[in-house]
């Protein structure tokens, strides 16, 4: 807990005290040593740079305590963030690039009102805003100024409220952060490739161009990259912006494109356009539209052997291949077939091949689903289907089987092609064995352990290898149109294998796919077969979940045929956690002691799903 306010006060006069005589140049001066930058001095002696002093390090890192701990009332949280930021006043760059001063000035200015963050932006930059290329391409400096920036998004266009409402305060206080957002833009136009190429201050510039456009993620954490999934997309809120942020962004972005030689070399930079054209796709489509030329435009102009295009040499790079990825997946349908025609056509089953370049063969497949030119792609790609599986690249063979579900076209030569991969085309006895083969990846004579010399073959294997891939596999060849492989498949597993299946975080997707997305009469089948399991299943943490899925999409006579099964069992599901949901969800003992009042709720709830199901139809 941080000190009384008498002793707060005593502090605060030690830390006025120790400050340091070149405090106040710090942004453009000493502290510009700490990147690495210019030299001090006459001579080029490089200067020390400046850090807090212990007392001063000591009382941020109470007044972060304090902030966690939080305050019972909105005023004294108010009082409190104002006081501490009056502490800072004077020393903020020197605060900023202090690793606990960071974390809590970070802290206060997410509670802090419009004006308290721009007078740290104010601060932060000076006077020539050289501070601003200082404290943001400081490892701790550059969370401050992503902080303070991301403030805007509380910003209210008073221009819109009657005028009786408005008073000059409001006013100036929503212009005062604004300016500085616009200088910070100006400092960033200034010193392009300084910002977009610096591990730090490149992602200044990142939340500079979602502020700018209007749309915002969560804040940025310090989780190490790969602790998450890097294909998931942030969730994005939009706000409102002022109307000088429509024409900065364009400035920005001219600026920026001016530096585009640089998104081809720096992963940094890379990651800062593929930004640039997210947030421009989302708040401003034609001048997306404009930026995803001019980008194709620089990179099919690079010099490349007679007859290769010089895009082919960018796919296979690291840093550009996400470049081109988000390119593929932002572009309009003339701009694809262009890409298509020009740059991929009869390249395709060597770029999937690949260790980099089949993740924009992924995009593509999945960009050109609804249109015309995919079943050309198609025909390309399905000519290496033995050749990408050899070579493990699973997401371009799942991407396409899921294109092909979406645009509904070469479903059976999809199925077909799979079939003879895993080399249960033929004799059509191995037909039945399609889905634990899909599911874990493997041919019919890995799986099933053929003694190709005697013939003899172990048709009893237990279904045990089912992997990620497998798994999308499976999911998208169930949408299409003609399954009937995969059902009959399904229906030949041993109750064991059902069990696993359900069981399992890859199986399990598979079973619930399979089962909510059949007829009646076929999901009742598959249902038939998992008889005598249910309670197995509801004690699984996996397999509650496809139960639960089930129990939403099955008929009145369904729900009753697991209910009977379950209810005995009450003792057991009940001191379960994961089984225990199920007891409730299902209401069984509402079964177990009236069944005909139970029986008349679901049936009313069956009623009720089938006409919103005819509605939405």
């Amino acid at each position: 807990m941080l000190a009384k306010p008498e002793e707060r006060k005593a502090e605060r006069g030690e830390v006025k005290k120790r400050r340091h005589g070149g405090e106040d140049g710090a942004e453009g001066g000493g502290e510009r040593k700490r990147r690495g930058g210019d030299d001090g001095g006459e001579g080029g002696q490089r200067k020390r740079p400046e850090r807090l002093d212990a007392m001063s390090v000591g009382y941020f890192r109470r007044v972060g305590e304090t902030l966690s701990e939080g305050f019972e009332e909105n005023e004294e949280r108010e009082m409190f963030v104002e006081n501490v930021l009056t502490e800072v006043r004077g020393k903020a760059a020197l605060v900023a690039m202090d690793m606990t001063g960071s974390i809590t000035l970070q802290k206060l200015l997410s509670q802090a009102s419009l004006d308290q963050a721009a007078a740290v932006m104010e601060e932060v930059g000076g006077e020539s805003g050289e501070g601003f290329k200082t404290v943001s391409c400081d490892r701790c400096g550059g969370h401050v100024v992503e902080s303070a920036v991301r403030q805007m998004s509380k910003w209210t266009d008073t221009s819109q409220k009657a005028p009786s409402d408005t008073t000059e305060e409001e006013e100036e206080t929503c212009g005062l952060l604004e300016a500085q957002v616009l200088y910070l833009s100006q400092a960033v136009r200034e010193n392009t490739a300084q910002f977009i190429t610096h591990a730090h201050g490149s992602h200044v510039v990142r939340t500079l161009l979602h502020v700018l456009a209007g749309c915002i993620g969560p804040p940025r954490t310090e989780a190490r990259p790969g602790a998450k999934d890097r294909n998931v997309a942030p969730q994005l809120t939009d706000f409102e912006i002022p109307s000088s942020f429509w024409y900065e962004l364009k400035s920005l972005t001219d600026a920026l494109m001016d530096s585009v030689n640089l998104s081809v070399a720096d992963s940094a930079a890379s990651a800062v356009f593929q930004i640039m054209l997210t947030v421009c796709h989302r708040k401003r489509p034609i001048l997306c539209k404009q930026l995803l030329k001019r980008i194709v435009d620089y990179l099919t102009s690079r010099s490349a052997a007679p007859g290769v295009s010089p895009l082919l040499v960018f796919l296979k790079d690291q840093a550009c291949s996400r470049l081109i990825e988000t390119v593929i997946q932002l572009s309009h349908k003339p701009l694809l077939r262009d890409l298509y025609k020009n740059h991929f056509r009869g390249q395709l089953v060597d770029l999937a091949l690949h260790n980099i370049a089949n993740f924009p063969v992924q995009r593509l497949t999945a960009a050109v689903a609804k249109f015309k030119m995919f079943p050309k792609l198609f025909d390309e790609l399905i000519q290496g289907m033995e050749a990408i599986l050899a070579a493990g690249h699973m997401g371009v063979i799942v991407q396409l089987a899921e294109s092909c579900a979406e645009s509904g076209e070469k479903q059976t030569d999809m199925m077909q092609s799979l079939m003879q991969a895993f080399h249960c085309a033929e004799p059509g006895s191995r037909q039945g064995s399609c889905l634990p083969l899909f599911m874990s990846l493997l041919t019919y004579e890995v799986y099933y352990h053929t003694d190709t010399a005697e013939g003899a073959t172990q048709t009893e294997v237990p279904l045990t290898s089912i992997c990620y891939h497998g798994s999308r596999l499976v999911q998208g060849l169930s949408r299409f149109k003609e399954r009937s492989l995969l059902l009959s498949s399904l229906r030949t597993l041993p109750p064991s294998d059902l069990l696993t299946l359900a069981s399992d975080p890859a199986g399990s997707h598979v079973l619930q796919h399979l089962i909510t997305t059949s007829s009646d009469k076929g999901r009742g089948k598959i249902l038939h077969r998992l008889e005598g399991q249910y309670v197995q299943i509801a004690c699984s943490r996996f397999g509650s979940r496809v139960l639960e899925a089930v129990w939403n999409s099955a008929s009145v006579s369904h729900r009753q045929g697991i209910a009977q099964e379950l209810v005995p069992s009450e003792s057991q599901l009940r001191s379960n956690q994961f089984a225990r949901h199920v007891w409730t969800k299902f209401a069984l003992s509402h079964f177990a002691n009236r069944k005909a009042h139970w029986q008349e709720i679901q049936t009313g709830e069956s009623k009720k799903r089938k006409l919103f199901s005819d509605i939405l139809e």
